[in-house]
């Protein structure tokens, strides 16, 4: 039998129009579909009424398939001669263990592709009304996970995150944001750096809370999942440039209504 492919598809952050061409194009013509809990279940009414779509998504403390199983089914479906897309929340090789995915693909002679996404580490900012890059305020920024945070030996160094770059994005970082803010004011970060925390950012619930590294982690007490924290003077521009709340979201995008049902079900 001849053997199929793996499609590793960046969904992107939420809004189901930050799809890419290519990611919309392979999805209509996917036979079987395993996606994440991050991506917008809108997105699965575009495959073909035939394909069958398989949910494998993680939260913290549960996975409703571990790893080694989700690498299983993707190479089981392909060596039945199937066109298999991986659906990522963002883009698959930033936090996505797309590059995992990979590897055990490569290893088990399953020919894939990589399809990019957009990344919720330079969306959500965007939607939030915040630069990453500006030439008065900041010409440098990193993304890194909240994970980091409480290892005992961290993978990065905290004192060149706080000394030498501008910008901070961290994903998956509100419940470690204690730490990440002591670190931080630890290596010398100025207390008075302005911080936001974006909840469901680019959908229609999106909420931003701002505030400095002195007082965010009292103002991020009400707030959960999913979160991008951005740390940095460009916060401040928020103020200005704002624009996502500002539109109406029936005229400005399309009618894309779907932010209620994507809440229940990140939320289920």
């Amino acid at each position: 039998m001849k053997i199929g492919k793996v499609y590793l598809v960046g969904a992107g952050p939420g809004d189901p129009g930050l799809l890419t061409v290519r990611g919309l194009e392979l999805l209509r013509k996917a036979e079987v579909v395993i996606y994440d809990r991050l991506v917008n279940p809108v997105l699965l009414e575009y495959t073909a009424p035939q394909a069958r779509c398989i949910f494998a998504g993680k939260l913290t403390g549960s996975h409703s398939l571990p790893q080694e199983e989700i690498n299983e089914l993707l190479i089981s479906h392909a060596r039945r001669g199937r066109q298999v897309i991986r659906l990522k929340g963002g883009d698959p090789f930033v936090f996505g263990r797309g590059g995992e995915e990979a590897e055990a693909l490569r290893e088990a002679g399953i020919p894939f592709e990589v399809v990019p996404g957009v990344s919720s580490a330079v969306a959500v900012p965007a939607y939030a009304g915040i630069p990453l890059t500006h030439r008065k305020l900041s010409s440098s920024f990193a993304v890194i996970t909240g994970h980091e945070a409480c290892k005992v030996e961290p993978s990065v160094d905290w004192g060149r995150l706080a000394s030498a770059v501008d910008t901070l994005v961290v994903l998956m970082g509100l419940k470690n944001l204690p730490n990440i803010v002591a670190k931080l004011l630890a290596h010398g970060r100025s207390p008075e750096t302005p911080v936001a925390l974006i909840r469901w950012g680019t959908t229609d619930l999106q909420e931003t809370v701002t505030g400095t590294l002195v007082d965010i982690v009292d103002k991020a007490a009400a707030l959960r999942q999913p979160v991008v924290l951005v740390i940095g003077e460009v916060v401040s521009l928020r103020d200005k440039l704002q624009w996502f709340e500002e539109r109406s979201p029936s005229t400005d995008r399309g009618g894309w209504i779907y932010a209620d049902e994507f809440a229940t079900y990140l939320e289920a």
